[in-house]
């Protein structure tokens, strides 16, 4: 290589070397200066979109705190439907058979064997004391006089 180099005038050697300095520098800039300000860039652009989905995040964050508190008494008048229902059909001893809940908050609750009068108690009960709504009830006889079959559906009120 030496020889190579030698072979030229010094005007020309210092032209290579120049030519050498400009091809390295080019080099050196396209293998790890572009990909490295490409990446900064990509990464900037991400930042930007993590950063506004934040503040999205924060927004509704900020609007379920506003609603919480100003709904807190409305909201904490929600119960848990299954407990109250399964706590009011043991003090009374009706049996329930199937508890549903569906996708409105609703719950279907259906009752076999129950004495009639103790379903009337039971269905006042959770209109009149414990706020709910009886949806719908639907009763048929069963096999004994005084006994029925019912399925009612109830939702919370409001």
């Amino acid at each position: 290589m030496k020889s190579w180099f030698s072979q030229f005038n010094q005007r020309e050697q210092l032209s290579l070397l120049l030519l050498a300095c400009a091809l390295s520098l080019y080099v050196l800039y396209m293998l790890v200066w572009s990909p490295l300000a490409s990446r900064r860039d990509q990464m900037a652009q991400q930042n930007q979109g993590v950063a506004a989905s934040l503040q999205r995040v924060d927004a509704m964050v900020s609007e379920v705190m506003q609603l919480r508190d100003s709904g807190g008494s409305r909201g904490g008048n929600r119960r848990n439907l299954t407990s109250l229902i399964n706590q009011s059909t043991g003090r009374l001893q009706l049996q329930v058979t199937r508890l549903q809940p569906n996708s409105r908050g609703e719950i279907q609750v259906r009752l076999e064997a129950a004495a009639f009068d103790d379903l009337l108690m039971w269905l006042h009960e959770m209109e009149y004391t414990e706020a709910l709504l009886v949806r719908e009830v639907s009763v048929t006889q069963a096999g004994s006089a005084g006994r029925v079959n019912a399925t009612v559906r109830i939702a919370q009120a409001g």
